[in-house]
């Protein structure tokens, strides 16, 4: 069984590491970010916009609400409009889990999926899925910052790990 305090760790890590391919992807000119690379979700901005989209779909599942819908990639011009709609969500999530309960973190979530299916899991589940969703697709972000040209850069839960301000909400 997992604690709060073992979810909070994983969330930080998380919005800590995308905002570290964020900002590399920031350096990209307007084009490269735009372009289909035909990676499973296009190229860079296709890829970010799934990864909140997904975000922001299971926020809504763990508050009971089914049938968030993904968002479309045309909606962000740059990364600038993106990184400002992540933040939303990332404090709307942050005030959501600061009021969970600690006997919460385990309760079962019953969702249904886009396709109307009904699933259930813990959240602790449901936490450590979306983390895990978001770093694989960070992992590709990453490969097509090189594959445009751009240095690629450290995501990985142990860089976090190691930079204390970073798990200080401060990286």
């Amino acid at each position: 069984m997992l604690e709060k305090s073992d979810l909070a760790r994983l969330l930080d890590y998380t919005v800590w590491a995308n905002h570290r391919v964020t900002r590399a992807a920031a350096l990209l000119p307007i084009p490269d970010f735009k372009r289909d690379l035909s990676s499973s979700h296009g190229g860079v901005r296709g890829t970010l916009v799934h990864m909140m989209g997904a975000e922001h779909i299971w926020l809504e599942r763990w508050k009971g609400v089914s049938g968030a819908k993904p968002f479309d990639e045309g909606e962000f011009k740059d990364v600038v409009a993106l990184r400002d709609r992540w933040t939303v969500l990332e404090e709307h999530r942050a005030a959501w889990f600061k009021s969970l309960r600690k006997d919460e973190v385990n309760e079962i979530i019953h969702y249904k999926n886009k396709d109307g299916r009904s699933f259930e899991a813990p959240l602790s589940q449901l936490v450590q899925h979306v983390v895990n969703h978001s770093t694989y697709h960070r992992g590709q972000v990453v490969t097509l910052l090189r594959i445009l040209g751009s240095r690629g850069v450290a995501s990985d839960m142990t860089a976090w790990d190691r930079e204390p301000k970073a798990r200080k909400g401060k990286g």
